[in-house]
Parts: C-alpha cells; sequence; structure tokens
C-alpha cells in the first residue's frame, strides 16, 4: 500500500464522540496489524475543552486509551482525508470525502454529551462496533496490494 490513508472522525465539540472514535479505531488498527492508517478526530465547534470524564471512564471500560486531552477544531478540509461524521447532519457539514457513522453501523451515533456514564458507554460501545466494521474494510485493503 502506498501512503497512508488519512481518516478523521468529526463531530460537535470533539470531547465525546469523534474523541472515543479516534481512540476506539487506534486501538482496532494495532491489534489488526494495520500500520497504513493516520487517525485523527476534530469537532465543528471545538473550543479547546478538555475531553469528558465519562468518555475517558467509558473508554477505560473498553480497554482503549482514556487520556484526557483538549479538544480540536476542524478548521480546513483536506481532500486526502476520509471524514466519518458521526451523523448527517454533521456530514452535510463537512467538505470533501465524507461517510457517515450511520454506514458502518446501522445507525447515527447520538451526542451523549452532559449524559450519565451508561449513556456514555453504550455510545462507545455502538462506536466500537462501526471501528470494527471499519478495521475490517480497511484489512480487505490492505491485502489486496
Amino acid at each position: 500500500m502506498q501512503g497512508k490513508i488519512k481518516l478523521c472522525f468529526v463531530c460537535t465539540g470533539n470531547t465525546c464522540r469523534s474523541f472515543m472514535a479516534e481512540r476506539l479505531m487506534k486501538k482496532r488498527v494495532k491489534e489488526a496489524g494495520i500500520d497504513f492508517v493516520q487517525i485523527s478526530s476534530r469537532g465543528l465547534l471545538a473550543t479547546g475543552e478538555m475531553s469528558s470524564p465519562n468518555a475517558c471512564k467509558a473508554l477505560k471500560a473498553l480497554d482503549a486509551d482514556s487520556k484526557k486531552r483538549k479538544s480540536v477544531k476542524l478548521k480546513k478540509f483536506d481532500l486526502k482525508t476520509l471524514y466519518v461524521a458521526m451523523t448527517g447532519a454533521i456530514k452535510n457539514k463537512v467538505a470533501g470525502r465524507v461517510i457517515e457513522m450511520k454506514d458502518l453501523c446501522g445507525q447515527e451515533i447520538p451526542d451523549p454529551y452532559g449524559a450519565d456514564y451508561e449513556t456514555y458507554l453504550a455510545c462507545a460501545k455502538l462506536i466500537d462496533k462501526a471501528c470494527q466494521n471499519l478495521t475490517e474494510k480497511l484489512l480487505k485493503i490492505g491485502g489486496e496490494q
């Protein structure tokens, strides 16, 4: 495979959904031995806020990197990046190559912002299902060298 595939998960604030998707996807590709993917996440309205404590707790429960970080705003679109939007509404605001999580797990990813831990954990599990499906697609791509 020539070069790296760049994936960027996108949500509203980059403190919950896209942050969890980035960490869960990194875990999945590492476990699968995939080394041709560069993974990031951004928020359309991110302000530098720290990751949600419940998002970090849910990541820890799923054995993914749960270290807090500041949210990062999506400032410009890169035509070489595949963006993965949490919802159709977010997809409509992203320019370039973009798919929805719905394409990977059958439904949009609801925003858990401000909800209890159980809601975050359910959200993280849904995101992880989408990441598993995306990892399987990447394995097929990697095998077609």
